[in-house]
């Protein structure tokens, strides 16, 4: 299954992605052939929902579908969509967890996954234009598995970790490094406002299978420059949600990045750093194609 969000005249709502057509959530649940006015059902309320059961609603939502095109909200390329999740609880991010990115960088390999946050405010949508360009002139790229949790989850084992991911998506980790080398920490570069694309949807772990044999793509104005496999990953995804686990509550619809391989601008000579006007694409196996353009500086 494919969850995403779109613009409505009554607001953002959550729907669903059947081969080319949109389909509202809240519509196909109810099994309604009259639109609820005034109400709009999010994918994070979904995941409250049906979190813990996605492979079985899965099921249900495209049976659903193939009964009511009444729910049929139209074509996905009449549609514009917005981020994913759009109210997550918590963005957290893992640095340094691809073998050959920690080569590039020159540090030694992390016994503990390296997390830092994201806000709410840095995440844009598939159709957004990528910001920072009126705030930093070395604006990199980092494409990256993103992680939806589809159930809460307090010290959850390794082994049944995976029980409580809903979901994946693409998601490009853009990173003004002028601002994150000013310090210690990294908040500052990760933390510009519309800089963190992700989308175009989710799609549920059923129809993915083992997320650690995953080819992820970056390109930048359609050349390469990143190519790598979520095998090698230092903290596998299972892993990560585990650790995270184990001193704070995930909760459904929180997003966590899963890190970034070898390539990114920065560990470039010369340096590359994106451009107002630039195509990046991250492109993941089974999981979709997020593409957006780099704005121009807003005065």
């Amino acid at each position: 299954m494919k969850l995403i969000s779109y613009e409505h005249e009554s607001g953002v709502r959550g729907g669903v992605l059947i081969e080319d057509s949109v389909y509202d959530l809240e519509l196909l649940l109810q099994g309604s052939n009259e639109a609820v006015h005034g109400a709009t059902a999010s994918v994070r309320e979904f995941l409250e929902l049906y979190g813990g059961r996605i492979a079985a609603v899965s099921a249900e939502v495209t049976a659903l579908a193939a009964q009511d095109p009444v729910a049929r909200v139209g074509a996905l390329s009449g549609v514009r969509l917005t981020t994913p999740v759009t109210d997550p609880s918590k963005v957290l991010c893992i640095g340094l967890n691809y073998k050959d990115h920690v080569a590039e960088t020159g540090r030694a390999f992390p016994e503990y996954p390296d997390v830092f946050a994201k806000f709410a405010s840095t995440m844009i949508g598939p159709e957004d234009e990528i910001g920072g360009a009126r705030v930093s002139e070395n604006l990199d790229f980092e494409g990256e598995v993103a992680v939806v949790i589809g159930r809460r989850a307090s010290e959850v084992s390794e082994a049944e970790a995976l029980q409580y991911v809903a979901a994946l998506a693409p998601l490009n980790d853009v990173t003004a490094r002028d601002l994150q080398y000013r310090g210690t920490q990294w908040l500052a570069g990760k933390a510009v406002d519309g800089s963190t694309p992700w989308g175009p949807a989710l799609v549920t772990l059923d129809e993915i299978g083992d997320p650690q044999t995953l080819e992820l793509v970056t390109r930048v104005n359609g050349v390469e420059v990143q190519r790598s496999n979520t095998r090698h990953q230092i903290f596998s995804i299972a892993r990560i949600v585990s650790y995270l686990s184990s001193f704070l509550t995930l909760e459904p619809g929180d997003v966590i990045a899963t890190g970034t391989p070898q390539g990114i601008g920065a560990k470039r000579n010369p340096p590359v750093w994106l451009e107002p006007g630039d195509t990046v694409e991250i492109d993941i196996e089974k999981v979709g194609l997020l593409r957006n353009r780099v704005g121009k500086p807003q005065l």
